[in-house]
């Protein structure tokens, strides 16, 4: 796969793109990751980017030029046209599922907003798909940016150890993930439970699916309704709303 981020600041993206798995996944050749300096698409001899909102009001806006020239001399580089992604605080919220279809694609283009967006128009010529990663505003589309890439590149083959190492985390199934200990087993008074001490494949598995559930089921209930729930795991679940009735 090949993720192109269009970027005011491509050297603070590429700081955390170059770093931990990510970083090692990029030189192993398991995902092509580019920053690309929408500066450099400008025909503003001062490289300027932005102008005054017209209408008058607070901050500056992108301008459209420099953004469609960059993308449309991307689509030209590389041959096609990569799927388009706007982040914004007014798109759909990024959700697992959609991490889970985005890895499937070849090629993904983010569009990085900063100031107080960018102009409509170009939004309008360009069609991105519009994501957020939350009901915050922060000061730039890098952050989630790199949220959309880290997420997505690590569902791609061989860029973690094993395929458990996300399928069990939580979200990807729509459940929250069950608590994680490491050595020591007993630290500050607090001990590791017996069963992960046991050597017990098939009990640790099933106190990890139960205490996933009630994860989920105490904090998160709504994702209960997209998850693939076996008969066990409804038992399970109903008699834990059982015992919370009759407290």
């Amino acid at each position: 796969m090949r993720i192109d981020i269009l970027t005011l600041f491509p050297e603070m993206c590429e700081s955390v793109l170059s770093e931990s798995i990510i970083g090692r996944a990029r030189q192993g050749g398991k995902v092509d990751i580019n920053c690309i300096d929408i500066r450099n698409y400008t025909l503003d001899k001062h490289r300027r980017v932005d102008d005054k909102p017209y209408g008058g009001g607070m901050g500056m806006v992108m301008a459209p030029q420099p953004i469609y020239d960059c993308f449309t001399a991307l689509c030209d580089d590389i041959g096609v046209k990569p799927h388009l992604i706007y982040m914004t605080p007014q798109g759909k919220t990024l959700t697992q599922e959609r991490v889970k279809e985005l890895s499937k694609l070849e090629n993904i283009a983010i569009l990085c907003g900063h100031y107080e967006g960018v102009d409509e128009r170009v939004i309008e010529a360009l069609e991105p798909e519009e994501i957020s990663i939350g009901d915050y505003v922060l000061t730039g589309g890098e952050l989630p940016a790199l949220i959309v890439a880290d997420s997505v590149s690590r569902m791609l083959p061989g860029v973690l150890s094993d395929d458990e190492c996300f399928e069990e985390e939580s979200h990807f199934n729509s459940l929250l993930e069950y608590p994680q200990y490491t050595h020591p087993s007993q630290w500050q008074g607090r001990q590791v439970p017996e069963i992960l001490l046991s050597g017990h494949h098939a009990k640790v598995e099933e106190w990890r699916r139960q205490r996933s559930l009630e994860r989920t089921f105490e904090r998160r209930p709504d994702m209960l309704e997209k998850a693939d729930l076996t008969d066990e795991d409804k038992a399970y679940l109903s008699n834990i709303q059982t015992k919370q009735k009759n407290m």
